[in-house]
């Protein structure tokens, strides 16, 4: 497996100081956790921007502080929507002897055959799943195959999921993943959302960061 390594450097400007930090090709962050003092650093945007699509929310990454390796997950991704950038980046030191608990991205695969034979629409319902683990057995994502989905009504939940006795589930058991509805009925909610858009968020949904300008 590749090693997923971002270099930072510890950093000391803080507040509505870091834009200039953005000006100048940076992208300040923080990595805290595992009984640690939080560390605040600074990344390269366009090696981070690299870094960043080849990386799940489940990745282990390495995050080289003044060259001190650092075992990681990334926790939080703070966007600016418009401009298309990573403004603020949050680390979590792990063990890789103690388990965690983190959320899955869900990705979906193959073909279902009520799409083929009936005009089925696939609704993704379910886009992560909340589990524990050690760091070393979580995976990516969870691939949900969707060939078994035959008819307009079959769905696959999160009974169904088989990801080993390595890794605890938190979702309730009948909770559906994705599911196969009828053309129509898909169709009744996106007039309702039509009403009911909004200006796009620049920033993700979460804890504000002291970086925040």
């Amino acid at each position: 497996m590749e090693k997923m390594l971002i270099n930072a450097e510890k950093r000391s400007l803080f507040g509505k100081k870091v834009g200039a930090l953005r000006r100048q090709g940076s992208v300040p962050g923080i990595i805290y956790g595992h009984n640690a003092k939080p560390i605040a650093i600074q990344m390269n945007a366009r090696e981070l921007a690299r870094f960043l699509t080849k990386v799940t929310s489940s990745s282990i990454v390495t995050v080289a502080i003044d060259g001190e390796n650092h075992t990681a997950l990334i926790r939080e991704l703070q966007r600016n929507f418009i401009r298309n950038e990573v403004i603020h980046v949050d680390f979590q030191e792990v063990s890789l002897k103690e388990k965690i608990r983190t959320r899955i991205t869900v990705s979906l695969t193959g073909v279902a055959p009520a799409v083929k034979n009936f005009g089925g629409i696939v609704l993704h319902e379910r886009e992560w799943i909340e589990v524990e683990a050690l760091p070393t057995d979580l995976p990516e994502r969870i691939t949900v195959d969707l060939s078994s989905l035959e008819n307009i009504g079959d769905a696959i939940r999160v009974s169904g999921l088989n990801l080993g006795d390595a890794i605890t589930i938190f979702a309730d058991p009948e909770e559906v993943i994705v599911s196969i509805s009828s053309a129509s009925i898909a169709a009744e909610p996106e007039e309702e959302a039509e009403a009911s858009e909004s200006e796009p968020e620049v920033v993700e949904k979460g804890k504000k960061s002291e970086d925040e300008e």
